[in-house]
């Protein structure tokens, strides 16, 4: 998630979608037992999208149990009294529905999309499995396997994931950012199914899970149905996380990753803050246009001039996240070209945001920049998954749901002077981790690139 989405709406361009799909109002509802509901009409086609999202992720787990919440999405398809071992998904399939579940660093998501009066069959589903898991130890052990060897698959053997997990392990000493979702491999094969049942008991509870439904339903009828099927479902006794507040960087850190691969590869991370962190709320969305200045399609900054002009680069990306729980990096990375270093392609990007320092956007420049942020938010309604999952977002990281229809205003009032100001507040060494990866000779077959989506794997996992 952390190239892929935003890279994709800068990349849309002036894509036009039916000017309906996205007007109608959402609906809040809360049971006695602490459950919020959020329900979002959307009437092109007869389908519904049905997402339960748990507000924890691998940013509320700590040393020695890293990767539990992703173990336990795994497990979640894994049987209660009711439903046997992979029947949910037989289920789902069997009433012509798609599903699957995502942990991510601030929440864990469960989703299915439905012909509309098939709706139910998901609610039953769901509010079983949210109290009701039987966690038996035979299925953990097959399942904390099945995970350990995603990690090898998706981390260890992809030197990009490798390192951009290193560099994540020396960006954050306290916070739990830290970690990789998918967790440390000395973790995952010291977990037990009684650490799983502690950590569902705790977590899996009606008070903190949010029921998203978009999609060709009726708001009160959605709620009357959610009553029925959670209502009943028990609270657990909740106790937040800790803080666990990142201290201040002292200094520019360096890690260097060697892993047999074919080419070099360099990640750069500066601290910055989020819409829930920031003191001043204007920050993120400038921090956001700015990414786009610098990777806002062929037109930008990175593949202009590194890419294409001095051809030093062979890839430039450059990340922003700004829904996160917790104080987050803004991300730069790149693969040097052929007969260039990484020490090269390095001062360039140094020059590039150097630039942005001294030399204030052009209006044109960001006009560009802000109607592709404005198209491509448009597009986005075209998908009632991508409704339900801002929804989910914002409504379990803290934010509140009620803040989706800001972005484009807030965008479109990012100034020059204030992309020029948190360049200059932002991109300092002392808040700087630099990751580089040496590669090592391969023996044997040669392997081919590796994508842009390897290198954010520590990020989020999904079954």
């Amino acid at each position: 998630m952390l190239l892929q989405w935003r890279k994709a709406l800068w990349l849309l361009g002036l894509t036009v979608v039916p000017a309906v799909c996205a007007q109608a109002a959402v609906s809040e509802f809360r049971l006695d037992n602490g459950m919020k509901i959020l329900v979002k009409p959307d009437h092109r086609a007869p389908v519904v999208i049905s997402q339960v999202w748990y507000r924890v992720g691998s940013s509320y787990e700590y040393g020695g149990i890293t990767g539990i919440s992703h173990v336990l999405e795994h497990m979640m398809f894994k049987g209660t009294e009711a439903h046997a071992p992979g029947e949910f998904s037989r289920i789902i399939a069997a009433n012509g529905g798609e599903e699957n579940a995502f942990t991510s660093r601030d929440y864990t998501a469960y989703y299915q999309e439905l012909e509309r009066s098939r709706l139910e069959v998901s609610f039953k589903l769901e509010a079983d499995r949210m109290r009701n898991l039987l966690l038996l130890p035979e299925e953990f052990a097959k399942e904390v396997e099945v995970v350990m060897e995603e990690r090898r698959l998706r981390t260890e053997d992809k030197p990009r994931s490798l390192t951009y997990e290193q560099f994540n392990a020396a960006a954050f000493i306290a916070s739990p950012y830290q970690h990789p979702v998918i967790g440390w491999m000395d973790d995952l094969k010291n977990l037990n199914v009684e650490d799983l049942r502690r950590w569902y008991a705790r977590w899996y509870a009606p008070n903190n899970a949010t029921l998203v439904i978009v999609g060709d339903v009726d708001p009160q009828e959605v709620f009357e149905l959610a009553r029925e099927h959670f209502g009943p479902l028990e609270p657990s006794k909740l106790n937040g996380p800790k803080p666990r507040r990142e201290p201040q960087q002292a200094g520019l850190r360096r890690v260097t990753v060697k892993a047999p691969a074919e080419l070099p590869y360099l990640v750069m991370g500066y601290k910055t803050p989020t819409l829930s962190t920031a003191a001043q709320d204007w920050e993120p969305y400038a921090l956001e246009v700015l990414a786009g200045v610098l990777d806002g399609g062929d037109s930008a900054r990175f593949t202009k001039h590194l890419v294409r002009e001095q051809q030093i680069a062979a890839s430039v990306d450059a990340d922003y996240g700004l829904y996160s729980r917790l104080d987050n990096l803004f991300v730069i990375d790149a693969t040097p070209a052929p007969g260039h270093s990484v020490a090269e392609v390095e001062a360039a990007i140094a020059a590039q945001l150097a630039r942005l320092k001294t030399e204030p956007v052009s209006e044109a420049e960001l006009a560009r920049i802000k109607a592709q942020v404005v198209a491509g938010k448009v597009y986005e309604q075209d998908s009632i998954s991508y409704q339900a999952t801002l929804i989910g977002v914002l409504e379990t990281t803290g934010l509140g749901w009620q803040r989706k229809d800001e972005y484009v205003e807030r965008i479109r009032a990012v100034t020059a002077e204030q992309v020029q100001q948190v360049a200059q507040k932002y991109f300092l060494d002392e808040g700087l981790t630099i990751a580089e990866l040496q590669p090592l000779p391969i023996n044997g077959a040669r392997r081919g690139p590796v994508g842009d989506a390897e290198a954010v794997a520590a990020n989020g996992v999904s079954q």
